[in-house]
């Protein structure tokens, strides 16, 4: 670790121009990651460019340096870095010819290793909590800035410390955080409390589709469900989190309807449950109690499809 850590450090020296991605559909945890990165390089001098192919979610522009975020790349970089992004292929369509990326940082235990350096920590809470232990190391200082992004990254990945992987080190990472003087009460209602009325009207839509079966308990949101309710995004508005709460299942999953694609999420709702297997299987990834896919096709084709390999992958 301390050779990767060395290495990661040269390469920010060199560097002038830096970019750095996340992937798309970014979650709390890809936009801390990526504003609390950026942010500590450009307070170290560095000129950073920091881009989500879909852009910031509305709930999340209050973070420090949101203002920051766009959608395209421009010029040449002399660095490329991704964070919180399993499968390269994720980032986005802009960059599909991209040149393969120097630095990779993240934890999902499903990443694909594909940049020249990987700093991959499978055991690690979220990217942003990765990034609160290194960044020091790399002679980076996390300010309150830089600490709002990562506490949001760390406590949304983590539903509010719910997550079966929480630890005494996360809460430690955490306190470090705290200690630069950060708002926590007001980022964790942000994050995980607050909702628009757009997104509560299209919570209820798939609250409505709910479905229990052989120990899975899913609900479908549909495009028509999104433009009825006035939702702007095209995720789930984080209702998994919601189905994740139901007892008495072994696995719970949402299916969203994009225009050419499902996005399927699936949450392990009981202890030794391994969901990102079966997102492995349909090309995407995570971790053991969180993970998802985007498959092309119809939902028609897809649900049923995807409903029978969990069960048979599970064996329920």
């Amino acid at each position: 670790m301390e050779k990767i850590d060395a290495d990661i450090q040269a390469k920010f020296a060199s560097a002038g121009n830096i970019l750095v991605v996340s992937h798309v559909r970014p979650d709390g945890d890809a936009i801390g990651a990526t504003l609390g990165l950026g942010l500590a390089l450009k307070n170290a001098g560095k000129n950073v460019q920091m881009v989500l192919n879909d852009g910031l979610p509305a709930s999340f522009r209050h973070l420090p340096g949101s203002d920051l975020i766009t959608k395209e790349p421009h010029g040449e970089p002399d660095l490329f870095i991704t964070v919180d992004c399993a499968d390269f292929k994720r980032t986005g369509k802009q960059f599909e010819s991209y040149r393969k990326p120097d630095i990779n940082i993240d934890h999902h235990v499903t990443n694909e290793k594909y940049g020249q350096l990987n700093l991959i920590e499978a055991t690690a809470v979220a990217t942003s909590a990765i990034l609160t232990d290194h960044l020091p190391l790399w002679g980076l200082e996390i300010n309150q800035d830089v600490a709002a992004n990562l506490a949001t990254g760390i406590v949304t990945d983590t539903l509010g410390f719910r997550t079966s992987n929480t630890t005494a080190t996360s809460l430690r990472q955490m306190a470090i955080l705290m200690d630069t003087g950060i708002n926590m009460p007001d980022l964790y209602t942000r994050a995980l409390v607050s909702r628009t009325f757009s997104a509560a009207r299209y919570w209820g839509a798939g609250l409505s589709s709910l479905v229990t079966q052989d120990g899975m308990v899913y609900a479908t949101l549909r495009l028509d469900d999104r433009k009825k309710a006035g939702y702007g995004g095209n995720d789930d508005a984080d209702l998994i989190n919601i189905i994740s709460a139901i007892e008495d299942h072994t696995v719970g999953l949402i299916f969203v309807e994009q225009r050419d694609t499902v996005k399927i999420s699936w949450r392990a709702l009981q202890p030794g449950i391994d969901v990102s297997k079966i997102a492995s299987f349909f090309g995407g990834g995570g971790h053991k109690a969180a993970a998802g896919a985007d498959i092309t096709g119809s939902m028609e084709e897809i649900q049923p499809r995807v409903l029978q390999t969990t069960r048979e992958m599970l064996n329920l």
